[in-house]
C-alpha cells in the first residue's frame, strides 16, 4: 500500500514519486506487471498495475484498474491513550492503527511518567503520527486514523461528554468490557491510563462526565497494549471485524 493525494487518484495513469516512489522502487523493488494499491488515507483506494519502474529517479508509472471508496464506519472508535515513556507510545499508536482505531488521542494524564515538554511536543507527536501512518500502510487501511494533538484532562472530559459511549479501563471495575452494551452507531471512546494508573480525581471527573468503568479481563495489560486489545474487542462486537 502506498499513499498519494486524491487528485492523483482521479487519473487513469499515475506516476508515484517522492518518498513513496523511492520506497516502491528501491526498497520494495516493485517491477512492471505487479499489482499495487494506492490510497489517499481518507477512504479512496485504487488498484493499479505497474507499467514501468525507474529506481534511479525513484518513480513508478501505474495504470489504475479499479477504484473504490470505503465509507465512514457507523461505529467509530476513539482511544484516549495516556502518554507512555520511551518508544512505547509509538508502539501503542502502531498497534491501535493495525487493529482499526479511528482516532488516537495522546493524553497528558496526571500520573504520566513521560511528559511532552514545551518545544518537544511536535517531535514526539510526529513520531506517533509516523508510526500510525506506516502501520496503516502495512495493514492496508484505506482510511487512516487521526492522531490528534496532546490533550489535557479537560479535553478528554469534553470528548467523553460528546461520545455515545465512553469507557474508562479499570482493572478493578465490576463490569467487563466484553459485557458492556454497545451503541449501533456513533463515537465510542476508550480511555487508557498511564503506567501509574488513572488518578482518583481523573477517574471521578471522567465518570461524572458520563464514562463507565470496565475491566478488560483477568490480567493487567501494559499501557502500550491495553488500547489495542480494548479496541479489538469493541470493533469485533460492533461488527467491523465480521
Amino acid at each position: 500500500m502506498f499513499v498519494c493525494d486524491r487528485e492523483q487518484l482521479g487519473s487513469d495513469l499515475i506516476t508515484l514519486a517522492g518518498a513513496e516512489g523511492r520506497h516502491a522502487t528501491t526498497v520494495r523493488r516493485i517491477m512492471p506487471g505487479e499489482r499495487v494499491h494506492l490510497t489517499d488515507g481518507a477512504g479512496l483506494l485504487a488498484e493499479c498495475e505497474v507499467l514501468s519502474a525507474r529506481p534511479g529517479s525513484g518513480e513508478l508509472d501505474l495504470a489504475v484498474l479499479a477504484r473504490r471508496r470505503e465509507p465512514v464506519p457507523r461505529c467509530l472508535v476513539t482511544v484516549v491513550q495516556a502518554i507512555v515513556k520511551g518508544d512505547k507510545g509509538e508502539l501503542a499508536a502502531e498497534l491501535m492503527t493495525e487493529v482499526g482505531v479511528d482516532t488516537i488521542v495522546p493524553w497528558a494524564a496526571e500520573r504520566c511518567v513521560a511528559r511532552w515538554r514545551s518545544g518537544r511536543e511536535d517531535r514526539a507527536l510526529g513520531r506517533w503520527r509516523t508510526a500510525s501512518r506506516e502501520a496503516a500502510k502495512q495493514s492496508r487501511r484505506s482510511r487512516f486514523p487521526v492522531v490528534t494533538g496532546q490533550a489535557s484532562t479537560a479535553d478528554v472530559i469534553a470528548r467523553v461528554r460528546g461520545a455515545v459511549l465512553a469507557v474508562v479501563l479499570d482493572p478493578d471495575a465490576g463490569a467487563a468490557l466484553a459485557e458492556t452494551p454497545l451503541p449501533a452507531h456513533g463515537e465510542m471512546v476508550v480511555v487508557v491510563g498511564p503506567e501509574g494508573g488513572i488518578s482518583p480525581r481523573e477517574h471521578a471527573d471522567l465518570t461524572a462526565a458520563g464514562a463507565v468503568a470496565a475491566r478488560l479481563g483477568p490480567t493487567i495489560l501494559r499501557g502500550s497494549t491495553a488500547g489495542a486489545v480494548a479496541a479489538a474487542l469493541v470493533l469485533s462486537r460492533c461488527g467491523r471485524w465480521s
